[in-house]
């Protein structure tokens, strides 16, 4: 029985290791080397080091205090020269040994900067050329794919986790440059618009919602905007709603608080929205499945489809559905057994169609009482198998 608590604690101690073991951080990392500081100092100023140490494969292309002021004598705003540093950060792993393994000797991968939304075509990639006399080059690729900065040396590396690598010179292009707005300049409802979200920017301006959305974009915001073919579907059944309920469904779409795609993939459980208010939770759940992300709120599922914009503190995602708070829809009883045929039907039974117990992914009837759902998510039975596990081998 003591064999079997030691192999218990091993096991729980072993997975906190693991989860531990992937942990990096870039502020540290570059705090070592003054001669990195200014291009450290920018990474925290722009939130681009939150950004890249939740990521688990990641490279750094860390540039001097000399090379940075061939940017920052320009007069750049801070979202511009996040947009050019974004450049530096690749979404792949490239160690020194790496860089001369290339195949066919040349390479291009994205940047974050590809997925701001501000790169038009492949202009957010970065060209990897392994030249001649051991030497290697990096360049923006855009439509001269010029190779402008050269490999020096690696400051830090974890293998297959994130590398920091030291070019000679910063890289940028015209669209990394081009004026960047500032969180207040920009129009929530325009950017819709052009991304191809009018119907829910129409439903943001009918209920006044567009004004809560609007101030809260400076401390930092995230919205799930539906496909117009989405919300023109559901339309006849938003139109019946109260006033009220239009606006709370509304603000059901947007998240007070930037969340970046992969700070939604690295994690599960319930969030609060803008509609949240004392018991009035108006919450979902997150869940992600590998590269899938989708949102439940116990009346309908729906799924992630292509990130609209993203330039923090906001960030826009579409969504392939209405996302349905169960304050306003009841909740699908999913757990909940089919009920066996009966000869003798309540009397408030109707002839047909769905209980409003059980609304469709697409469809749902009004909740009689707002508070009566339960919400099971898969991460909260993970967790409580493995602790019963535990709790159990413990007791052997």
């Amino acid at each position: 029985m003591a064999y079997l608590r030691g192999a218990a604690a091993a096991l729980i101690i072993m997975f906190q290791l693991l989860s531990l073991s992937n942990a990096h951080n870039i502020t540290k990392i570059l705090a070592k080397d003054p001669e990195f500081s200014t291009f450290n100092h920018y990474l925290s100023a722009t939130h681009l080091a939150d950004e890249i140490n939740r990521r688990q494969t990641i490279t750094v292309l860390a540039v001097d205090n000399g090379a940075m002021n061939s940017i920052l004598s320009k007069g750049y705003s801070l979202y511009t020269i996040r947009n050019i540093l974004s450049l530096h950060v690749l979404v792949d792993y490239f160690g020194a040994k790496k860089l001369h393994q290339i195949t066919d000797g040349s390479t291009s991968t994205a940047s974050m900067f590809q997925s701001t939304g501000s790169a038009t075509g492949t202009s957010g990639y970065v060209n990897i050329t392994d030249i001649k006399g051991g030497k290697v080059a990096f360049g923006v690729q855009d439509d001269d794919s010029q190779l402008t900065a050269r490999y020096i040396k690696s400051v830090f590396e974890k293998a297959y986790n994130i590398s920091v690598l030291h070019i000679s010179q910063v890289l940028t292009s015209p669209e990394a440059e081009a004026p960047t707005a500032s969180p207040s300049d920009l129009i929530l409802t325009a950017i819709l618009e052009k991304q191809g979200c009018k119907a829910f920017s129409d439903m943001l301006k009918s209920t006044g919602a567009d004004k809560t959305f609007q101030d809260t974009v400076d401390g930092g915001l995230t919205v799930f905007c539906p496909s117009d073919s989405a919300v023109g579907k559901f339309a006849p059944k938003f139109k019946a709603l109260s006033a009220a309920n239009k606006t709370a469904l509304v603000l059901y779409h947007g998240m007070p608080v930037y969340q970046s795609l992969q700070m939604l993939r690295s994690g599960n459980g319930a969030v609060n929205t803008l509609a949240t208010e004392g018991n009035n939770k108006f919450d979902f759940t997150v869940q992600n499945d590998g590269e899938e992300v989708t949102l439940e709120t116990d009346v309908v599922t729906a799924k992630l489809t292509g990130t609209l914009k993203d330039q923090e503190p906001l960030i826009v995602y579409k969504i392939d559905k209405v996302l349905l708070p169960r304050e306003i829809y009841k909740a699908v009883k999913a757990s909940a057994p089919a009920p066996k045929s009966s000869k003798h039907k309540p009397k408030n039974a109707k002839a047909d169609g769905p209980s409003a117990d059980a609304p469709s992914n697409d469809d749902g009837e009004v909740a009689d009482d707002k508070n009566d759902a339960v919400s099971v998510t898969r991460s909260s039975v993970i967790v409580t198998a493995i602790v019963g596990l535990c709790f159990g081998v413990w007791l052997m």
